[in-house]
């Protein structure tokens, strides 16, 4: 094969090199690359569908809490155990371990 015949062929044209290298360079190497993007957004989405996942659980507690908060027994449970509250001529002991005190050393 003759130089010629070599140049002519259209896979040794300037302008389809200049083209697939431009095209390599914007897929794979350049900082906003299309596969670094893709990547960094997948990521976020990740993070995005954990953090609603938390605050579904999240609702559903809430949810529940209030179900429990819906008749005066609930009430007057959540009452006692979270705000020590007591009925008149009712006497409330509070007993503590020596495990569950915090020391001051």
């Amino acid at each position: 094969m003759k130089w010629k015949e070599i140049k002519s062929k259209w896979y040794f044209n300037k302008y389809f090199i200049i083209t697939i290298l431009f095209a390599v360079w914007i897929l794979f190497l350049d900082d906003s690359a299309w596969l670094t993007a893709h990547r960094a957004l997948d990521q976020q989405i990740a993070d995005k569908e954990q953090t609603a996942d938390f605050y579904m659980r999240g609702i559903a507690a809430d949810k529940a809490r209030i179900q429990q908060l819906e008749d005066s027994a609930g009430i007057e449970k959540f009452g006692r155990e979270r705000y020590l509250m007591k009925k008149e001529n009712e006497e409330v002991y509070i007993i503590e371990y020596a495990d569950s005190v915090k020391n001051e050393d």
